[in-house]
């Protein structure tokens, strides 16, 4: 199994920056209701597209502020067999709201039938069609990052840069191995600056 990485052989980044995110997500909130979506809970969830058509009313909690996703890496238990886990992953409360407006999340989790449907019954292909298109309305220049990929490489940088502890977003991001969730300490450029500006505080013009 190679090793993660945020950057290709030639040292191009494969995520998306500061800046990126939220050019995506304006663009998304120009899209019908069910691209809008869509795109949001990539953007606040970090989830992997194959996670993300998995999604049903029932796994939305409204009052709680949670998502909850089925991790579909590879995973084993003791005996070596193959094992399912969920992670529950916090989002914003306005996403939320929007999410039930769109797809009448309330209600359908009041059916024993429309609360186990997919929200987006879509293939894992489609929903990266989605997102291309919407990084493409959003101005991000062609590259390995512009891909739902990228977006949820964006998801760990931002987390890290905004302080969230490793063994936390780990959990989110439903990695098995923290070395995984560690390439996200690694960020550089903007990212970076931000991290080290703390640094740089008592380091201006102005000190004595």
């Amino acid at each position: 199994m190679s090793e993660m990485t945020l950057y290709d052989p030639q040292g191009n980044r494969l995520y998306l920056n500061a800046e990126e995110r939220a050019a995506f997500l304006a663009a998304a909130r120009q899209r019908p209701a069910r691209d809008r979506t869509l795109c949001e809970t990539l953007h606040f969830t970090g989830c992997r597209p194959s996670e993300l058509i998995e999604i049903t009313p029932a796994r939305i909690d409204l009052s709680g502020g949670t998502v909850t996703l089925r991790t579909l890496k590879k995973r084993k238990d003791s005996s070596g067999q193959p094992k399912t886990a969920y992670r529950a992953v916090p989002v914003p409360p306005d996403y939320l709201d929007t999410l039930n407006t769109a797809h009448g999340i309330r209600e359908a989790q009041k059916s024993l039938k429309r609360m186990n449907t997919p929200v987006w019954p879509l293939t894992r292909q489609r929903v990266g069609q989605i997102v291309r298109t919407v990084m493409k309305e959003a101005g991000i220049v062609e590259g390995k990052h512009r891909c739902p990929k990228g977006l949820r490489h964006g998801y760990g940088i931002n987390a890290t840069t905004n302080g969230i502890q490793l063994h936390m977003l780990q959990k989110w991001m439903g990695h098995a191995d923290m070395k995984s969730t560690a390439i996200y300490a690694t960020a550089i450029g903007q990212e970076e600056q931000e991290i080290a500006a703390r640094m740089w505080r008592n380091e201006s013009g102005d000190v004595k």
